[in-house]
């Protein structure tokens, strides 16, 4: 058991390995089981011990992680905090669940969403595999983001508009300026702002710091534009239709 936890593990992670689509697939499915109920769980009894149990669920991985880093003497305030896309849009997707509230989910549909997909199809977790911790943690965390945006959609009926996309984009890019200066302050690079990640990314292709940003913020509105496309087709239909 204890090797589960263990701060490195033993096998070296495949990308679309049989483990790797299982685990895609697990989600998706529970994707798929949200929208065939989501009638039934539109009842507000329903409704409710879902988006908690959801939102209790994200929470409990999250802490747990800076609970399995301290205990490994691996927490940081440098590298550790909460402040990765991923992280704050886990965290603001979970009050998003909780609370119901729209202006939250303009940002974490588009942010959240997008970062999680990355995350999950090309995931950066080095020597961890299923069952190891660090897995299990990175795909629950990562796969629960998109759950809850997809849940608010498909149960709640919350749609995102095409303003949304520039309103996400203009808080994501006010939140990249904090944590620059956050990075300086602490000497951390969160965000992979300040410098380029340790292992090989897309980031690689797109020119040495500070020149890769401008390319990732055509990429950020590629992502944002290409998840709007669902919901832009709906209302073309919509309009040809009257």
């Amino acid at each position: 058991m204890e090797e589960l936890f263990l701060p490195q593990g033993n096998n070296e992670f495949t990308l679309f390995s049989l483990e790797h689509l299982l685990t895609l697939s697990v989600f998706i499915i529970l994707g798929a089981c949200i929208f065939l109920f989501r009638k039934t769980l539109r009842k507000e009894r329903y409704n409710f011990i879902v988006r908690l149990l959801i939102f209790i669920i994200m929470l409990i991985s999250e802490v747990s992680l800076h609970i399995w880093l301290y205990w490994y003497d691996s927490w940081t305030y440098r590298h550790s905090l909460p402040l990765h896309l991923s992280s704050i849009t886990l965290l603001l997707s979970a009050i998003m669940l909780l609370t119901k509230r729209y202006s939250l989910f303009e940002f974490t549909y588009f942010a959240g969403v997008g970062s999680a997909l990355q995350a999950m199809v090309t995931p950066d977790i080095s020597h961890y595999t299923f069952p190891h911790y660090r897995y299990v943690h990175f795909f629950i965390a990562h796969g629960l983001t998109i759950i809850a945006n997809l849940f608010m959609v498909f149960v709640n009926g919350f749609l995102p508009t095409f303003k949304s996309i520039w309103k996400a984009f203009l808080w994501l890019n006010a939140y990249a300026i904090l944590i620059f200066m956050i990075n300086l302050w602490v000497g951390g690079n969160y965000m992979y702002i300040s410098r380029k990640p340790l292992n090989p990314t897309m980031i690689d292709f797109f020119g040495p710091w500070p020149w890769y940003i401008i390319p990732l913020e055509f990429v950020a509105i590629a992502t944002f534009l290409l998840l709007y496309l669902p919901f832009a087709l709906r209302n073309f239909k919509r309009k040809k239709s009257l």
